[in-house]
Order: structure tokens, then sequence, then C-alpha cells
């Protein structure tokens, strides 16, 4: 018997049983990098009863799409999250894999073949599901304390310049006063501020802790990707400010 996916572009099915009934409408697309040293050993641990992990689309560095979970059911890729007040994101969103091995087995740039293929098929589930551009997000904008992917390597410009996900002009690197993790204060407050703003659970404390750090550098990841640190010096400062200016529909 033959079975369609539920994207209109070539794909493969590769079914996955790691899936459960979603209990939200799908608002969200969550991009991830695999982590894994192989492709064969991702998708196997992506398909294993045992690992609990799952996501609708693995795209290939060919190119190729495999779907793993029907858009319909809620897939297990996000894990402990939150964004803007939602905690189980799973529910609310499609999930996306793409092969990279990631910063623990020899993080590498995304492949042409693959960049437009995760293009293609963000555009497509996008416009089947109306997920807005605020809404295309990275796993580690989810979960900053756990999560570093797709990380600095994927190029963000890229997507939303093909109108997917949001994406603003960073500020260049230099000097400058800027805050760091022990730091203190209202200009912290003012920062943490922002970044409840952008979407992260912030709590207001005004103290720079680990949480803040590690907020700041998945902000950098997406948007100040030229410097990775978690600290917040004026670059990283300014971007976020444009970014919370120019972006419209952020709720």
């Amino acid at each position: 018997m033959s079975i369609k996916t539920d994207t209109g572009l070539p794909a493969r099915l590769r079914p996955s049983p790691n899936h459960n009934e979603r209990q939200g409408k799908v608002c969200l697309l969550v991009l991830h990098y695999t982590g894994m040293k192989t492709a064969d050993e991702a998708v196997r641990r992506l398909c294993d009863p045992s690992a609990e992990v799952s996501a609708h689309y693995v795209v290939e560095e060919d190119g190729g799409i495999l779907q793993l979970v029907p858009e319909s059911r809620r897939a297990w890729h996000a894990g402990k999250s939150f964004w803007k007040g939602e905690r189980d994101i799973n529910s609310r969103s499609i999930g996306i894999e793409m092969i990279n091995p990631g910063h623990e087995h020899g993080y590498r740039p995304f492949p042409e073949a693959q960049v437009a293929a995760v293009v293609g098929l963000s555009r497509d589930i996008c416009g089947r599901h109306g997920i807005p551009a605020a809404g295309v997000l990275a796993h580690s904008d989810v979960a900053p304390e756990r999560k570093e992917d797709p990380g600095e390597l994927f190029p963000w410009d890229r997507l939303a310049a093909a109108g997917i996900g949001l994406h603003v002009a960073p500020e260049p690197v230099s000097g400058g006063r800027f805050f760091q993790e022990g730091d203190s204060g209202q200009p912290v407050e003012a920062l943490q501020s922002m970044l409840a703003l952008y979407g992260f659970e912030m709590p207001i404390s005004g103290t720079f802790d680990s949480r803040t750090r590690l907020a700041v550098a998945a902000f950098q990841r997406r948007h100040r990707r030229a410097r990775v640190d978690g600290i917040a010096d004026m670059s990283t400062i300014t971007t976020l400010h444009r970014f919370l200016q120019e972006v419209p529909n952020l709720g």
C-alpha cells in the first residue's frame, strides 16, 4: 500500500513509533541538528522506542528528506522547553532535524543542498499550518540551558531572506561596556526584560546568573554569530534592541 507524506515535496517515509496525541494547534516550527556521529546512527535513535525521541522530519546533507512522524501527531523533539509562556512545545510545533554531528562530534557548515531543502520544507510547513515568521525557532531558543542546536553555523539570514523566520543585521563586535555572569543592578534587569520579551523564560532578578548567560548565548547563536560567549557586550545588546524594535508581531 502506498502511503503519502504530509509534505508535497519529494520525501521518503521512515516511520518512528515515538509520538503521541497533540494537546494544541501547531503554531511553531523548531529546527535542530542531530548531534550524532553519523546519519544512520541519528535516524536509528530517532526511531528507537527506548530512546523516546523523534522528529517529524530529518533533512540529510544531500538534501534528501525523511518523514518520521505524521504532522498530526506530537513528535518528541523539543524536550523540556519554553517559549513565550508555552511549555508543551512539542504539542504546538513541527520538528525538523538536520543531519550534522554538532558541537560534540565535529560541528561543520550545513551543505548548500541541505539548506535549500530546509528552506523548501520550512516554507511548505509554514504555509500549510499558517506558522508566522516569529514562530520559526531554534532548539536553543526554546531550551537555552540544555541545547546549542542548530548553532552559529546555521544560516538564519538565508531562511529569513526566503520569508522563513526573523533576522536583523547584527551590530559589529566592538568595545564598550558589557555585562557578564556575576554582575547585578538595573542594567541587568533591563537586559533580562529584553530577553523575556524575545521569548525566553527569564525571571527579572537583576542578577546576571547562569540562566541569563545561556539565554544571551542562545540569542548570539541566531543573531550575533560572530562571537558566541554569553557576554552581553554592546554588540549583543544593540542587536537585541534592534531586533525588538524592528521585528513586527512578536507576540
